[in-house]
């Protein structure tokens, strides 16, 4: 067996420094981005009724975050791409922190729908930003599995923030606010905190010297090369702004990402209220024990599935399988009955929803580069999280006219399995790495 050389032994080790210590610290940005996005799923426990919101009014507010966010996502990773990652991730985490503790003061639904805008117009460009970042750290045959790790964030959100919410819903009273008003502050500072620190330490990309990954000179120019011959050798669809537009690859992959968000932000705006009625009510606390479970177990799901992606090589099956699981799965839990049985189905619904995004994020960056990266994830992106404001108000409508989620859950279910069947119409070029 021949030896790796030094230049291979630099670049693994960079990228298990990488591994170790970037990721990380990118799971944590999106820990806390994630928490703030839904926590109003477990806000509206108390608060819909403390300031008269219906089911409908809930959802379009919800809902409304994604019209925002989709509106100014594009220009905000084309500035990231120019001003770095530093700077302008540095700037979206301390202005979301300060509108999402600001959601304290909602004392209706006008104030309820702006704030909800807000957040969306401030968070606009952290996640494709992420994404971006991701690629220009990690090859092709490494960012699966780079991408599930960071984004089991969403999951792992759902296990810590659900216990957590109901935990602070429980400070209701104290000094005088409500608890859903304690949710929202204290959930609210962590990302001010963290953009500070981001701006501190944050690296642009491995020939960057930093403090955070720590990479020695020959471990920075190793990489840089790798990353540089691979750029070079793949064959590429977009590698402009104009390229993402006019790409219809791009605009395929922003279709079947729409129906991702449709099903994840149903199930995190929805969750709490969904397990309550199964369980035939409940504590806040219990509640949000409860919504622990399925994300715990899409977690792992995640994880084994982005590993398995990586091993073969391959994408496209792996998502449309994926989708095909959870969009089963959704529609199974709109004819179970009992805590237990809708506990199983929604866990394994969240397995194959969650399961789909490493892959997916892997097979859509394998076919850009440059600024034109920068453009068409977030492309993609902002055009698929329509599916945001989408799916909660399928859910909400639906509710509202039957009083029962289960013929809403069936929809997103069927939304999520065409998302599997369409991704089989993306034929990459045959030397991208995919």
């Amino acid at each position: 067996m021949t030896p790796p050389s030094p230049a291979d032994a630099d670049v693994e080790s960079a990228l298990t420094k990488a591994r170790r210590r970037l990721l990380p610290f990118l799971f944590l940005l999106y820990v806390v981005s994630y928490l703030d996005r839904v926590n109003v799923g477990f806000a509206a426990l108390q608060m819909n009724a403390a300031i008269g919101l219906s089911d409908v009014t809930y959802s379009l507010g919800a809902g409304v975050f994604f019209l925002s966010y989709t509106l100014f996502e594009v220009p905000s990773n084309i500035i990231l791409a120019r001003v770095g990652a530093r700077r302008w991730i540095a700037r979206i985490m301390i202005t979301w922190g300060i509108v999402s503790a600001s959601m304290m003061f909602v004392h209706g639904a006008a104030a309820f729908y702006g704030l909800r805008f807000a957040l969306g117009a401030a968070e606009a460009g952290f996640f494709p930003g992420i994404i971006y970042c991701l690629t220009r750290w990690f090859p092709a045959a490494e960012r699966a599995r780079a991408i599930a790790g960071f984004m089991t964030a969403v999951v792992v959100a759902g296990v810590i923030g659900g216990p957590l919410s109901g935990l602070l819903l429980s400070f209701d009273g104290t000094g005088g606010l409500a608890g859903w008003q304690w949710l929202f502050v204290l959930e609210g500072l962590p990302a001010i905190v963290l953009g500070l620190i981001v701006l501190r330490v944050l690296p642009e990309q491995p020939a960057d010297p930093s403090s955070l990954t720590r990479l020695t000179l020959a471990e920075r120019t190793a990489l840089t090369r790798r990353l540089e011959e691979e750029s070079r050798s793949r064959t590429v669809v977009v590698r402009s702004v104009g390229g993402a537009i006019a790409s219809g690859r791009v605009w395929v992959l922003a279709a079947v990402y729409f129906t991702i968000p449709v099903a994840l932000y149903a199930m995190g705006f929805w969750l709490p209220q969904i397990i309550r009625a199964a369980d035939g009510g409940g504590s806040d606390a219990r509640t949000g024990l409860l919504t622990a479970i399925p994300y715990g177990i899409a977690a792992i799901g995640m994880v084994i599935v982005g590993r398995h992606s990586d091993h073969t090589g391959e994408r496209r099956w792996h998502i449309a399988l994926s989708a095909a699981v959870g969009g089963a799965a959704f529609a199974a839990t709109a004819v179970v009955h009992g805590l237990v049985p809708s506990l199983a189905t929604l866990s394994l619904a969240m397995l194959g929803l969650a399961a789909m995004l490493g892959p997916f994020w892997t097979l859509a960056t394998s076919l850009m580069t440059g600024v034109g990266a920068a453009a068409g994830i977030a492309l993609v992106n902002s055009v698929g999280n329509i599916g945001g404001f989408v799916g909660p108000n399928i859910i909400g409508v639906v509710r509202e006219a039957t009083h029962s989620f289960g013929a809403g859950l069936v929809v997103v279910g069927v939304v999520l399995a065409v998302g599997g069947l369409l991704v089989l119409a993306v034929n990459p070029p045959r030397k991208a790495l995919v």
